[in-house]
């Protein structure tokens, strides 16, 4: 149903380098990019992720609620998602940890513009 989900940043080139290493693991890399956008993910036939600078070229605003996820598979690959964040310079939004018990383990930080993401596995 997703096709991607775009989010606004402020320097194109550290997103790219930040979302390409964090989602590296995953089969992830950059499969396409223009001046101001470029779009992340495993193949054009599935959900990406796309980072760009706004249209009009103002700062971009993190939304207050927005978020989007990344399946991890497994708690111990949440875990890894987590902290190889934080050492690429997000910022801890909640550690990883059983959110629902016996439903849902997941861990959420903030990338280097605000935007909001978790990793997560349900079990």
């Amino acid at each position: 149903m997703i096709g991607y989900i775009t989010i606004g940043v402020k320097d194109i080139a550290r997103a790219k380098a930040f979302y390409s290493d964090l989602l590296a693991d995953l089969g992830a890399s950059v499969i396409m990019e223009m001046d101001r956008i470029a779009f992340i993910g495993k193949g054009m036939d599935q959900p990406m992720l796309a980072v760009c600078i706004p249209f009009n070229e103002e700062d971009p605003h993190p939304g207050n609620g927005n978020m989007f996820a990344v399946g991890a598979g497994t708690k111990e690959n949440v875990d890894k998602l987590y902290h190889k964040a934080i050492s690429l310079g997000a910022t801890c939004d909640g550690e990883p940890g059983q959110r629902i018990p016996d439903m849902f383990y997941g861990a959420y930080v903030r990338d280097p513009d605000g935007n909001k993401m978790a990793f997560y596995v349900f079990g």
